[in-house]
């Protein structure tokens, strides 16, 4: 680990002013924004980035599950900066662009089975508002007025705009805007405890659009691996069984592919890996490894025909930025470079690996009671003594919550994130470039966070 920390020049310490005067942060406590601590990141090369006084951090989160071809790629800034020259904005309102065009095929050229037609939006969110209109068009296309319910599970996250939060299922980020949100949601289990053998919550799914009325129900909207709640990976046959209720009671199968699409999880799509065809996927974050703005979804080509072939002639949602040619210009060379550098097989063959790692630190460490996971993404679940089952108290949890834990991340240099989303668990998911040095160098700053919270769990029972 390189440690270079430089005294802050008073040019430093007046942007980090004006970034508390001026900058309104995301998800961000104001006492933690306010703080004399408060770093800004400057630079960033690979799997690391730096801050303004020379430190430098591991990447441990892919900035947010996005840097998917690291930091500092040329050929990515290049073919931005290309496009820009040529031509840097129009909409795709009737017309199409050359990047935009080119980017949709082959995105469809990796989408599995008969999902051939792309929609471009700016962000996961509206992706996932947009796939559930999408359905709602479709429905309303072959007649069935009644169907807008969307069935989606507890701890899931699917955005936080008022469309995609009111499909969400975290406490935290709904409660305070309850009021505001459609009521056409319905939650049930997630994965977490299920096995192959019960699948009970995919009997879950199915006994909520039976109680609600299946002529009712538009949409079942799923992430093939859960982030909340901490890297939830479902049992063999779920995603099957959830094809098999969708087609039985005539829903669409919606998979929310804003994290796991573009190789997290060894595959352009994870929908490939679990053995599904869904009937529309969303992405976002990876497709242009965050070097631009871009998120959209791929629906089945029958699904979109018909949509056209109703009365409406139409699917009746759009957004000004949608398709554009800089954002899809940079999408273009992404997916290229991830062909030509074999990184669906890096992460094959490099998850074993990873998954070694984790299983370590949880033999070794007291205070961490699972690993969960896939492919470039796994959660360690904490609490004060695996040994005795001994769970976190309030005030510890409270306390690893409240900073403990984000001060602890912060000293390693290990940036990653302390997940509070139904339990304690530190989370990572670094760029998919990350080698063997990469990984030991996030197991062994790791391993130093879990020592310096075993001993604080030592002595704030």
């Amino acid at each position: 680990m390189t440690v270079i920390e430089n005294p802050e020049t008073a040019e430093q310490r007046r942007q980090k002013e004006q970034a508390q005067a001026h900058l309104l942060p995301h998800f961000t406590k104001g006492a933690a924004w306010q703080h004399e601590s408060l770093g800004i990141i400057e630079r960033a090369q690979g799997c690391y980035v730096y801050d303004t006084q020379g430190r430098e951090y591991l990447d441990g989160l892919a900035g947010l599950f996005c840097t998917n071809l690291g930091h500092g790629r040329v050929d990515l800034v290049e073919a931005a900066t290309e496009q820009m020259s040529r031509l840097a904005f129009y909409p795709t309102w009737g017309w199409g662009n050359p990047p935009a065009i080119e980017a949709a095929s082959m995105i469809a050229a990796e989408a599995p089975g008969d999902l051939e037609e792309v929609f471009f939006v700016n962000s996961g969110s509206e992706a996932v508002e947009s796939a559930v209109k999408f359905a709602r068009s479709y429905h309303l296309s072959r007649g069935e007025d009644a169907r807008y319910k969307v069935i989606s599970r507890e701890w899931s996250y699917h955005g936080t705009t008022l469309g995609g939060l009111s499909i969400t299922g975290v406490p935290k980020f709904r409660e305070p805007f309850k009021p505001m949100l459609w009521d056409g949601t319905r939650h049930v289990r997630n994965t977490y405890g299920d096995t192959a053998e019960e699948l009970a919550s995919s009997k879950a799914i199915e006994d909520m659009i039976l109680a609600e009325g299946p002529e009712t129900v538009s949409a079942i909207i799923c992430e093939p691996v859960q982030n909340g709640r901490g890297g939830l990976v479902p049992p063999d046959g779920y995603w099957p069984e959830l094809r098999r209720i969708a087609d039985k009671y005539g829903v669409l199968l919606i998979a929310d592919e804003v994290i796991c699409a573009f190789g997290r999880f060894g595959h352009f799509f994870a929908s490939e890996r679990f053995g599904v065809v869904p009937d529309i996927i969303t992405f976002a974050k990876g497709v242009t490894s965050a070097y631009q703005p871009l998120g959209g979804m791929v629906v089945r080509t029958p699904l979109v025909h018909s949509v056209w072939e109703s009365p409406t002639g139409a699917y009746m949602h759009g957004a000004t930025f949608g398709g554009h040619p800089v954002a899809t210009a940079v999408a273009v060379a992404n997916i290229s470079a991830m062909r030509s550098e074999g990184i669906m097989e890096h992460v094959l063959d490099n998850e074993g690996g990873f998954r070694r790692r984790m299983d370590e630190l949880l033999a070794t460490h007291s205070c961490v009671s699972e690993v969960r996971g896939l492919g470039y993404f796994y959660a360690l679940e904490l609490v004060a003594d695996s040994e005795t089952d001994t769970p976190l108290s309030d005030a510890q949890r409270a306390g690893l919550q409240g900073g403990v834990l984000s001060r602890l991340v912060r000293d390693a240099g290990l940036l990653i994130r302390p997940d509070d989303r139904g339990a304690t668990m530190l989370l990572t998911s670094p760029p998919l470039i990350a080698d063997h040095t990469v990984l030991d160098d996030i197991q062994d700053r790791l391993h130093t966070i879990l020592s310096e919270t075993a001993l604080w769990l030592a002595t704030n029972a």
